[in-house]
């Protein structure tokens, strides 16, 4: 799609301009988020992307609406991913739940920038280098791999400090408490920063692990770095509200793990395909109508058989000090 530095800067401002009024309309006063708020706020970042790809559509046609669709839908499955290691750090770390909204606001914002990063360099090894996708869909397919191992290992997940974090750690003055929103505080004359700025850090330089398979994944789907910012964007910016509205069921997807595999794993061929395609093999290609039902219906599958496993196992559990009183 033909992208003028007009739309880029106008497509940056409207981003902005969202962030600017999320924070001032649901998070400027530090609260416990509600079921209902999260909820709400959901449906309208949801309705956002939504109008996104329609104005996509009208603009440059079914094409990059369809490839921003996919994009979006699997970056924001794999962002679920990511609220697992979000709990973990916020224990970690000990964040009272009325300052859990701030913290996740400012680290996805830190996450998006640094992900613009990776963006701008992925853009431009796909436009020089035809073999690195040949590189992107290997590094997939191991990737969808690993997450299945992971998932039949069972094992508890830790959260494990990134150099980034630790360094800031061991050379920076800290508090050993929260002072409310405060970054930084002056005490007898020493600038100290607060446990609310390492918190952010972590939330920010963490997500970048995950970036290092979600790019490479809608890089399968889209060449086109308009549509690889944009669906990286819309599915961020709604990550705060969906970690307060699905936290509780995150335990429930039990096969999420599986069904993220099988997305990574299916982009990974589609990607080695492409990169066949483009060294002169005739070879068939997986079209993005194909793609983005494969990857709707995996991950409708996914949460049904999630949901129907952990019932089963709510239910055995509860059965068992029955058969112990017996």
């Amino acid at each position: 799609m033909d992208v003028s530095a007009g739309l880029w800067a106008g497509t940056i401002a409207v981003l902005i301009a969202l962030i600017v009024a999320d924070f001032f309309i649901g998070g400027r006063k530090p609260h416990e988020v509600s079921v209902k708020e999260a909820g709400i706020w959901t449906a309208v970042w949801v309705a956002l992307a939504a109008l996104f790809g329609g104005f996509l559509w009208w603009h440059g046609g079914g094409k990059p609406a369809g490839e921003f669709f996919a994009g979006y839908i699997t970056e924001k499955s794999l962002s679920v991913d990511n609220l697992f290691v979000f709990i973990l750090i916020m224990g970690k770390f000990a964040v009272p739940r009325i300052y859990q909204q701030r913290v996740l606001m400012f680290g996805v914002i830190i996450a998006l920038v640094l992900r613009a990063v990776f963006i701008a360099g992925g853009a431009a090894l796909v436009s020089e280098f035809s073999w690195v996708f040949y590189f992107f869909g290997a590094f997939l397919v191991w990737t969808a791999w690993k997450l299945i191992k992971e998932a039949r290992a069972d094992e508890e997940e830790e959260f494990e400090e990134n150099r980034l974090l630790k360094s800031v750690q061991r050379r920076v003055p800290a508090t050993g408490d929260y002072r409310g929103t405060k970054l930084f505080v002056r005490e007898n004359g020493r600038r100290l920063v607060t446990p609310m700025l390492i918190v952010m850090l972590a939330i920010g330089t963490t997500d970048v692990l995950f970036a290092l398979d979600s790019i490479p994944a809608i890089f399968g789907l889209t060449q086109d770095p308009y549509i690889v910012f944009t669906a990286n964007a819309f599915a961020l910016m709604g990550l705060r509200q969906l970690y307060f509205l699905i936290g509780g069921l995150l335990k429930k997807l039990v096969h999420l793990s599986y069904g993220l595999s099988v997305i990574l794993g299916f982009i990974g061929v589609k990607l080695v395909l492409h990169a066949l395609h483009e060294s002169g093999v005739h070879v068939p290609e997986i079209s993005i109508p194909v793609s983005l039902a494969f990857i709707v219906l995996t991950l409708a599958v996914t949460t049904v058989t999630s949901l129907v496993a952990a019932k089963k196992q709510a239910a055995e559990e509860a059965a068992e000090p029955e058969k112990i009183d017996a």
